[in-house]
């Protein structure tokens, strides 16, 4: 742009086209009609091009005049907005802090483990759930505060990346009424008479799941296999099958789905994590998250 444009050349031409004239602009501004005059000279020669032609008694925009005032439009209708924006920047101040959700990890555990931060005043949570890998991505190049996952991430020499462990929980098998009977007798080899759902391999507790059957001698009925844990869940709920979740969050299993905890599944246990590019972390609330954590 050239450096002799001036804002207040283009505010003096808005005013201008808004009232139709260079009087009326003038009258508005409470200024010479010269003056108002010399203003809008000035931001043509600026600019290089005529804004306004001769009509009749009047004034009218030319073609470039009319992409002139396109964008004064929009530069001042921001800059009439600029007052209350501020206003509302001291007077609300937000503490804003971006999570990054594994979407293997329980939707239920997210909520539990970023209880500890729920309740800062003025709070701005963004949350973006996706593929494991892509989120640490993000994290790196910094569009993310903190990934919660169920899974530590890989040695990579080209990400300097720190996890932290935020809880961890035993695995229990829920069930409806109608299953539950059927499920509690002989459990765990019952797992080979009624129908059970499983998480994909997608999830990290899939292989656990596995190693645990084989060591109790049990070939499951599996009728079902989920890669979101909240659809696993949901199906159980409808009576499709038993079903794995975390017991750490067995209050809001029962109160939710309407279920009944079966039984434990002995060695198996789910850990969290908060993962971060710090290894002494920064970020308030990561450090209240990362306080508050429980076993």
């Amino acid at each position: 742009m050239n450096p002799t444009f001036s804002y207040r050349h283009l505010f003096y031409f808005w005013v201008v086209a808004k009232e139709g004239g260079m009087s009326k602009a003038a009258a508005r501004l409470d200024m010479a009609v010269q003056t108002v005059s010399a203003q809008v000279h000035e931001l043509e020669r600026s600019l290089g091009y005529t804004l306004l032609k001769p009509s009749g008694r009047g004034l009218e925009l030319t073609d470039a005049g009319l992409a002139a005032l396109r964008q004064a439009e929009q530069i001042f209708q921001l800059g009439e907005q600029l007052p209350a924006v501020v206003r509302g920047a001291v007077s609300q101040p937000q503490v804003r802090l971006m999570v990054g959700v594994a979407d293997s990890l329980p939707k239920l555990v997210v909520r539990q483990l970023m209880q500890p931060a729920l309740s800062t005043p003025h709070l701005r949570l963004l949350c973006h759930e996706g593929e494991f890998e892509d989120l640490l991505g993000d994290l790196a190049l910094h569009r993310l505060d903190v990934v919660l996952a169920d899974q530590l991430p890989q040695p990579n020499p080209n990400l300097r990346l720190y996890s932290h462990v935020l809880a961890s929980s035993a695995l229990g098998w829920y069930a409806t009424a109608s299953h539950w009977a059927a499920a509690k007798k002989g459990f765990p080899h019952s797992l080979a008479q009624v129908p059970v759902l499983l998480p994909t391999d997608h999830a990290p507790v899939r292989a656990r799941l596995d190693r645990w059957f084989e060591r109790n001698g049990i070939q499951p009925q599996v009728v079902g296999e989920f890669e979101d844990s909240a659809l696993l869940k949901t199906f159980g709920a409808g009576g499709m099958g038993v079903f794995p979740a975390a017991t750490s969050v067995h209050d809001d299993l029962v109160a939710r789905y309407g279920v009944k905890l079966v039984g434990v599944a002995d060695g198996v246990e789910e850990q969290f994590f908060a993962i971060g590019t710090e290894k002494k972390v920064q970020h308030p609330l990561v450090q209240r998250l990362l306080s508050s954590k429980a076993g």
